[in-house]
């Protein structure tokens, strides 16, 4: 279903890979113009054009979201966007809280929860000013549960969960849904990679045994499903996990 006109702009974070590339494509192939930022300069350009040469629409813009500046100065260029895809993140480290580094801990929290506030921050009057606009926080299971070895994580995860709870309480009765998906074990190319410093055998080693992790393609089609509802729906809070995945620390694994 086509959205209304003045909905029609979809700003994604962290739009460079995984999730973020992946919604970026299906929220195009359903009527919106995307507007792709990441850090990642030459990812971004590249997926816009190859969505616009498909017959889309969408328009790359560089973007650090965790430099305040440079968020308020991306947002002057709108007087409405429709939605708002908050999907920058990501974990570092997998270290216990005994030994775990500060600056790890500081960079997720910056980009997850800092990142997710200016962006929401600087763009919620051009989603209002929409009449039917939408705000998306894309957090994690480690959102709502704890395990060992993740505490920097879940800490930074629990902080964009309840960032999009309070705004939800705090905006009732203007015209913006808050939307939080969790999704749980997803296999991207870049996640786990980065979660351990490149060393690609520990990042294997997490979905060790799992025949069917989400894909990046799953939590989209999720994304893209909640943000095409009916404007009088809400999904306050979807959580979206591989079925082989029962909880953080249960998890099926054929060895």
């Amino acid at each position: 279903m086509t959205p209304p006109a003045a909905s029609r702009i979809a700003v994604i974070t962290g739009a460079s890979s995984g999730i973020g590339a992946a919604t970026a494509r299906q929220l195009a192939a359903a009527g919106y113009r995307v507007v792709l930022t990441a850090r990642r300069k030459d990812r971004i350009e590249a997926l816009a054009e190859e969505i616009n040469q498909a017959g889309h629409s969408a328009t790359a813009y560089a973007l650090d979201v965790t430099d305040r500046e440079a968020v308020d100065e991306f947002a002057s260029a709108f007087q409405k966007i429709g939605v708002l895809i908050n999907n920058a993140g990501g974990a570092l480290g997998a270290d216990p809280v005994a030994t775990g580094d500060p600056a790890d801990w500081r960079q997720m929290y910056e980009t997850n929860v800092i990142g997710t506030l200016n962006l929401t921050q600087a763009l919620l009057p051009k989603l209002e000013a929409s009449g039917d606009g939408t705000v998306v926080v894309i957090s994690s299971t480690a959102g709502h549960a704890t395990y060992e070895g993740g505490a920097g994580y879940v800490a930074a995860k629990h902080g964009a969960h309840v960032l999009a709870e309070t705004l939800r309480l705090e905006i009732v009765g203007r015209p913006v849904r808050v939307i939080e998906i969790a999704p749980g074990m997803v296999k991207t190319d870049e996640f786990a990679l980065t979660r351990f410093d490149g060393d690609r055998q520990k990042a294997e080693k997490v979905y060790e045994g799992v025949a069917e992790p989400l894909t990046a393609d799953d939590v989209a089609d999720t994304i893209t499903w909640t943000v095409t509802r009916p404007s009088h729906v809400n999904i306050d809070l979807l959580i979206v996990r591989p079925r082989a995945q029962a909880s953080n620390t249960k998890v099926h694994r054929e060895l």
